[in-house]
């Protein structure tokens, strides 16, 4: 089971990155790749793509960086609650690049629903703070914390796997105190890898 994040498309990949996941259950042949994709969802396609593409293939140009690891039998039960998340995404048919829904939402979305992820989203996933529902309060999407947003357009987040992170228009400033390093809009992390 894991996470990816690469760069987005174009100008956007200045400021954001794209986000998926890969699931791969002990007895399985091959991965199965969760994303969501706005292209095409104005003229009816689903938001929520299934193996669009292999489990790491670069996007567009851009090398993913693997932000979750899960291997061995136990990952099983963690990969039928991802599945259950997956299902149960409230925004399956509509796309927003910003503030969201969009593909950082879902893997975010996903993350709160199966906190045995730890997912830790970079700053540079736009549309993570996008709760929701448009809940003013829930948690971080590692599970580790809680935040509060106001339709991901402002808000803040504290928890153990990302830190403080502020939250202006999309962009996120953060201080992580586990691993540390400041997180920055576009540069992404600053500090100990």
């Amino acid at each position: 089971m894991q996470v990816y994040a690469a760069r987005t498309v174009g100008w956007r990949g200045l400021l954001a990155v794209h986000t998926w996941i890969a699931l791969k259950q002990s007895d399985a042949a091959s991965y199965t790749r969760y994303e969501v994709i706005g292209w095409g969802v104005d003229r009816g396609a689903r938001a929520v793509r299934i193996n669009r593409m292999g489990p790491d293939n670069y996007w567009f140009g851009s090398r993913p960086d693997l932000l979750v690891d899960l291997r061995g039998a136990e990952v099983d039960a963690i990969i039928e609650k991802i599945q259950a998340a997956v299902a149960a995404y409230p925004y399956r048919d509509s796309y927003r690049t910003w503030p969201g829904p969009n593909s950082n939402t879902f893997t975010a979305f996903v993350g709160r629903e199966v906190p045995e992820l730890r997912l830790k989203l970079p700053s540079t996933a736009i549309g993570k703070d996008y709760l929701a529902g448009g809940a003013p309060i829930g948690m971080a999407p590692s599970g580790t914390g809680l935040q509060v947003s106001l339709l991901g357009l402002v808000g803040i987040l504290g928890a153990w796997e990302e830190g403080v992170e502020i939250n202006v228009l999309g962009l996120a400033f953060g201080l992580d105190m586990k691993r540390p390093a400041l997180n920055l809009p576009v540069v992404g992390r600053l500090g100990v890898p």
